[in-house]
């Protein structure tokens, strides 16, 4: 009975990660388009810190636990943990919120040690149950645990960033500590789980099970300390470093979107069209624009102290702002849908985690419809996107304004689509622990 109570409570934890999670992308998107209209400083300012403190510490926190314990079923779930870490990071989204409009930079740097309390609660559980041999036997969860200590460093950049602009004049908080630095530190840590993630759930399954599983194990160093290093190269201002680095990343990137659209092919002519797959694809696509736009960006950003604002000369701004978005609403948010599109129905079908950790996790859990719909919303969202990207090279504001609210709405659908199946699963297993 104490199971079915606990399965019960995972149920509803993960519907309502679900919907905060989503809302968080969409209010962000609602925040920078509303910024374009009006040209408020204050919104352009608030609307990245929705999307990092929001959605980063939320994937991390739950969504990257159950991909991590469903291969690991030692690291248990607590539905009331979870509860709690949804509850203190709606609080950090209200306290980063006043911090920005009132210029508390005290309060920014209050919600980020708060933020580092949350985070190393998670933290100690995962080493504590698991020796490092067991997380290097597991190439996924290698991505999956390191995503957790990204995202411990992202906030202890915001705690610094906070005590950086609260005491400009002090010599104590190190010169790369800068809004830009945060943001960037903050976007790996959802990147790397992603990687993770096509490792579980599309490559392992393929019939070259031990090449994949070798290529990811490689690929696992050339991104994590492909990332690590640049974070140095950039601090150091080392031009030939930076450009070095973010090709071999580039290539990378690359194998990987020609290899995953070969898969997807197969996948698709054997299988069945899964909305989740195409998510992923159109995520390792725009993760593509986002190197090509990052290298760009090195490449004008040449002779520019890091840290300077703005970080490029303000003709080619248009640059760090696609690099950005591409990242943000491209490779993340379209990544994320496809995960979710997998990892909440199977949740909502079992009350568990069991699904998750089966071979067939890619098997049709979604309704026709559904899945269907799910197509339609990539489509739009691709096309919102792609107008987004092409408002900041034209530098039209209406034009990207009015992309932002229909990105955001397409963002908000994936409530509206998925929601049914999760209602009408939610009943069924209800009835199924009270018989």
């Amino acid at each position: 009975m104490q199971d079915l109570h606990a399965g019960a409570g995972l149920e509803r934890v993960v519907q309502r990660f679900f919907r905060v999670s989503v809302s968080v992308i969409a209010v962000a998107a609602f925040l920078g388009a509303a910024g374009a209209f009006t040209g408020s400083h204050h919104l352009h300012r608030l609307h990245p810190y929705i999307f990092f403190i929001g959605f980063g510490n939320l994937a991390i926190l739950l969504l990257n636990r159950y991909l991590t314990a469903a291969i690991y079923p030692e690291l248990a779930v607590d539905p009331r943990k979870q509860m709690r870490y949804i509850v203190s990071v709606l609080g950090a989204l209200a306290a980063i919120t006043v911090a920005v409009l009132l210029e508390w930079p005290l309060l920014k740097a209050a919600t980020g040690f708060f933020l580092m309390v949350v985070v190393a609660g998670p933290l100690r559980e995962i080493f504590s149950t698991l020796s490092i041999g067991k997380i290097w036997k597991e190439v996924s969860v290698r991505y999956y645990i390191f995503d957790v200590l990204f995202l411990l460093n992202a906030n202890l950049g915001l705690f610094t960033l906070g005590l950086k602009e609260s005491f400009p004049d002090s010599g104590i908080i190190p010169f790369f500590v800068t809004q830009s630095s945060y943001f960037l530190g903050s976007s790996f840590p959802l990147s790397i789980s992603v990687m993770g993630f096509l490792y579980t759930y599309a490559w392992r399954s393929s019939s070259k099970r031990e090449l994949m599983k070798t290529l990811f194990s490689l690929w696992f160093y050339i991104f994590v300390g492909g990332v690590l290093i640049f974070l140095v190269v950039i601090l150091l201002g080392y031009y030939f470093g930076m450009m070095l680095v973010s090709h071999i990343l580039l290539f990378g990137v690359m194998a990987m979107l020609g290899g995953f659209a070969r898969y997807l092919y197969n996948f698709f002519r054997t299988n069945f069209p899964h909305p989740a797959l195409a998510f992923l694809l159109s995520g390792l696509a725009l993760l593509f624009a986002t190197s090509a736009y990052g290298i760009m960006n090195i490449y004008y950003i040449k002779g520019i102290p890091f840290g300077s604002l703005p970080p490029i000369r303000i003709d080619r701004m248009w640059i760090y702002h696609s690099h950005t978005h591409a990242a943000l609403l491209g490779w993340i948010t379209f990544s994320f849908i496809g995960m979710i599109y997998i990892v909440v129905p199977s949740i909502a079908r079992t009350a568990s985690l069991d699904k998750l950790g089966a071979d067939r996790a890619l098997s049709a859990i979604l309704g026709q419809v559904t899945m269907k719909k799910a197509f339609g919303q990539l489509t739009f969202l691709l096309l919102a996107a792609t107008a987004i990207l092409l408002a900041f090279f034209l530098e039209n504001d209406l034009l990207l304004g009015g992309a932002g609210m229909l990105f955001g709405l397409g963002v908000a659908y994936l409530i509206r689509n998925l929601d049914p199946e999760l209602y009408r699963e939610t009943l069924t297993n209800l009835s199924g622990h009270a018989k």
